[in-house]
C-alpha cells in the first residue's frame, strides 16, 4: 500500500476542479501574540516560496499561479537553492520565543522545526552524493506518475483553453528532465554508485509501457480526447494537433533516450547486490533513510530484531485463525489454501470494486461510533492505471481537494487478477480509505487553522503508522467478523511486520531478493506476484516500508497509555481526534501532545 505523494521534491495527487488563488497571509486568532504573528508568516513565506519553486505541488493545492511551468529540479544550483531555504528558515525559527506561543502553535513550532532539521540532514555530502547518482527508480520517478497526473484524469485541470496551453508547457518541462537523470545516472556509473539491475529492468519496461502507447494511444494525448464544452471548437482541433505533435517530437523522444540509455549503457554496469551496504556510502544513507521515514533515530539492528518479536507474535494469532475454520495442517499449508482456494480469487475488476463498495457502506454505518471528524471530502474508487499496475502495490491512495469539490482516490490494483484475493479486502480498505488514508489526509487538508506545510506536509511514520492502526479497529467497524477476512488482517499487520526484517535485511545484512521474497511468502498468505513486487519496492526505497509499523506501535501505546489513565473518561472519538486534528506530526511531538492531552483530561479537542 501506499500512498502517491512526493517524488523530485514535487507533491503529487488528482485535484480538479481548482482554483487560481493563494492561501490568504494568515489572520491572527484569538490568544495569538506577537510571537504567533511572527511564526505564522515564517510559515506563509516559507511556502509560498515554496509552491513558486514546486508548480505541480501549486496544482495539487488547487493554486494555478505557476501552472504553466513544470519545476526545475535535478541540478546543483536547484539543490543548493534549496540548502540556503531550509537554513534561512530555521535561522529565522530560532529568532521566534517558543515558550510565547500558544499551545497549538508550539506544537506548529515543533513540527517545522523537525522537518527542517531533517530535511537539512539530507544535504550532508555523503548523503546528497547517494541520492544525486540515484534520482529515480521503478517505485519513485517521473514515469510512474506525471503521465496520469497530465492525462486529463488526474491533478492537471483541463477546464480552458488556457489550461491546455499550460499542459504542454509542463509537459516540454517533464521530458527535458530526462536529460539531467541521465547525467546523473551517469556521475554515479563513474562513482560506483548504481542501482540494482531489477530496478534498471523494472525502469525499462515502464517506459517501453509508455512508448508502446504510440501517439493518439498516448496517457499524454489523452486530454485531447476528452474536451469540455468550455473549450470551442474551434480550439480543438488545432490543440489536438499541438498534443499529437509534441507527444511525437519531444515526450516519445525523451522517453525513448532514457530507455536507451538505461539499457544500453546503464543496465550492462547496473549491480547484481540489492541493498545499500553494497554502494558506497550506502550505510550512511540508509541510517539518515532510517531516520527520515520513521522519525526516530533508530539502528538498523533494533528495527530487524523489532520485526522479528512482531512477526512471531502475529504468527500465534495466524494459528488461531486457522483452527477457527478447522483447518487440517501447517501454517504454510494453509497459507497455500488461502492462496489457491478458487472460491478467494476475484472473477472481475468489477466485481472486486462492487466488493469494496459494499465494505464501504458497512463501515460507513458505524464509523460514527469511533469519530466525531468527518471528512467533507467523498471518496472515488478506480483500478491502478494499466501503464504501472504490475509494479504497483495492492492498494493506494491519492487525496481529493481541500474543500471537498474533488474526491479523494482509492486504487485498487486488478493486475494478476487471480491473485486479488477476496480475503485481503476489508483490510486494505480500512487502510487505504476509511477511517485510514482518507480520513487522515482529508482532515488535515480541510482544516484551515493550520499552517499549509502541516495540512499538506506530512511523514511517512505517521501518514502510514495512522493508516496501519485504522486496520486495528476492525472489531469497532464491524469488519473482518469472517475468519478468512481476520486472516486478510493479520497478513497485512504481517507484512508491515516482515518489512521491518526484511528492508534491514536487504539494506544493512546483505538479503538476496529470493530470499526476502522466501521470507514474505513463509510467514504470511499473499501472494508471490505481491511480494515480488514489494521487495523489489523496498530495494528501490531502501527505509520507507520501516514507518508502517514504528507508526502504529507508537498510536497503540498512546492509547493505551490513554485508557490506563483516564479509564471511564477514556473516549475513543475524543482522542481520535487528538491524534488527527493537528495534521501529520512526528513520532516525538505526537507523543507530546497526546501526553498533555491524558493531563488535561481526554476531552474533546476544539477545531
Amino acid at each position: 500500500m501506499r500512498i502517491v505523494s512526493v517524488i523530485a521534491g514535487m507533491l503529487l495527487a488528482c485535484s480538479a476542479p481548482v482554483s487560481s488563488q493563494a492561501l490568504p497571509p494568515p489572520v491572527p486568532l484569538p490568544g495569538d501574540g506577537p510571537e504567533d504573528a511572527k511564526l505564522k508568516r515564517l510559515f506563509y513565506d516559507s511556502d509560498e516560496r515554496d509552491l513558486r519553486l514546486n508548480p505541480i505541488s501549486a496544482i495539487f493545492r488547487g493554486d494555478l499561479r505557476y501552472a504553466d511551468r513544470f519545476g526545475e529540479a535535478y541540478t546543483d544550483a536547484r539543490e543548493a537553492q534549496d540548502r540556503r531555504n531550509i537554513e534561512a528558515d530555521l535561522a529565522a525559527l530560532k529568532r521566534i520565543d517558543r515558550a510565547r506561543l500558544t499551545p497549538v502553535d508550539q506544537i506548529a513550532y515543533d513540527v517545522f522545526r523537525t522537518d527542517q532539521e531533517t530535511a537539512l540532514k539530507a544535504y550532508a555530502p555523503g548523503i546528497l552524493r547517494v541520492s544525486r547518482a540515484l534520482p529515480i527508480n521503478h517505485f519513485g520517478g517521473l514515469q510512474t506518475f506525471y503521465a496520469d497526473f497530465a492525462s486529463g484524469k488526474g491533478a492537471a485541470p483541463f477546464r480552458t483553453v488556457l489550461d491546455y496551453e499550460n499542459n504542454l508547457k509542463r509537459n516540454a518541462g517533464y521530458a527535458a528532465l530526462y536529460d539531467r537523470i541521465v547525467a546523473r545516472f551517469r556521475t554515479g556509473l563513474a562513482q560506483g554508485i548504481v542501482q540494482p539491475r531489477l530496478t534498471v529492468v523494472n525502469m525499462i519496461e515502464q517506459f517501453d509501457n509508455l512508448l508502446k502507447q504510440g501517439v493518439e494511444g498516448s496517457t499524454f494525448y489523452a486530454p485531447v480526447t476528452m474536451f469540455p464544452a468550455t473549450v470551442p471548437a474551434a480550439e480543438q482541433a488545432r490543440l489536438k494537433a499541438a498534443y499529437a505533435h509534441q507527444v511525437r517530437t519531444v515526450i516519445d523522444p525523451a522517453h525513448r533516450r532514457i530507455r536507451d540509455f538505461l539499457k544500453n549503457e546503464y543496465l550492462p554496469r547496473s549491480r547484481a547486490t540489492f541493498g545499500l551496504s553494497a554502494i558506497p556510502g550506502g550505510a550512511a544513507y540508509y541510517a539518515y533513510r532510517i531516520e527520515a521515514s520513521t522519525t526516530k533515530p533508530l539502528r538498523a539492528a533494533e528495527v530487524h530484531q523489532l520485526g522479528l518479536q512482531e512477526v512471531a507474535r502475529i504468527r500465534s494469532e495466524m494459528e488461531r485463525q486457522q483452527a477457527a475454520v478447522g483447518f487440517k495442517g501447517t501454517l504454510p499449508q494453509f497459507f497455500d489454501h488461502l492462496r489457491t482456494d478458487p472460491r478467494f480469487a476475484p472473477t472481475s475488476a468489477d466485481a472486486i470494486k462492487q466488493s469494496y463498495e459494499s465494505i464501504a457502506k458497512r463501515i460507513d454505518a458505524r464509523i460514527g461510533e469511533q469519530f466525531a471528524l468527518i471528512p467533507k471530502s467523498p471518496l472515488e474508487l478506480r483500478p491502478v492505471p494499466t501503464f504501472r499496475e504490475k509494479t504497483d502495490a495492492a492498494g493506494s491512495y491519492q487525496q481529493g481537494t481541500p474543500d471537498g469539490t474533488r474526491a479523494g482516490i482509492f486504487y485498487f490494483n486488478t493486475y494478476d487478477l487471480p491473485t486479488r484475493y477476496s480475503w485481503g479486502e476489508e483490510t486494505l480498505y480500512l487502510h487505504e480509505a476509511v477511517p485510514g488514508h482518507h480520513f487522515q489526509i482529508s482532515l488535515a487538508q480541510e482544516n484551515v487553522a493550520l499552517p499549509a506545510f502541516m495540512r499538506f506536509g506530512g511523514n511517512t511514520a505517521y501518514v502510514e503508522g495512522w493508516a496501519l492502526y485504522a486496520e486495528s479497529l476492525y472489531r469497532e467497524l464491524g469488519m473482518e467478523t469472517d475468519p478468512y477476512q481476520r486472516m486478510g488482517g493479520l497478513g497485512d499487520e504481517m507484512l508491515r511486520a516482515m518489512r521491518l526484517v526484511v528492508d534491514t535485511g536487504l539494506h544493512s545484512m546483505g538479503w538476496s531478493r529470493e530470499r526476502a521474497i522466501d521470507y514474505m511468502l513463509a510467514n504470511s498468505p499473499g501472494s508471490r506476484t505481491d511480494y515480488t513486487a514489494e521487495v523489489e519496492r523496498y530495494i528501490a526505497n531502501p527505509g520507507q516500508a520501516l514507518a508502517y509499523k514504528v507508526g502504529q506501535l507508537t498510536i497503540l501505546r498512546l492509547k493505551a497509555d490513554a485508557k490506563a489513565k483516564l479509564g471511564g473518561k477514556f473516549d475513543p472519538r475524543a482522542f481520535h481526534a487528538a491524534v488527527l486534528d493537528t495534521g501529520s506530526l512526528p513520532m516525538p511531538v505526537l507523543e507530546r501532545k497526546i501526553a498533555a492531552w491524558i493531563a488535561g483530561g481526554g476531552r474533546m479537542p476544539g477545531r
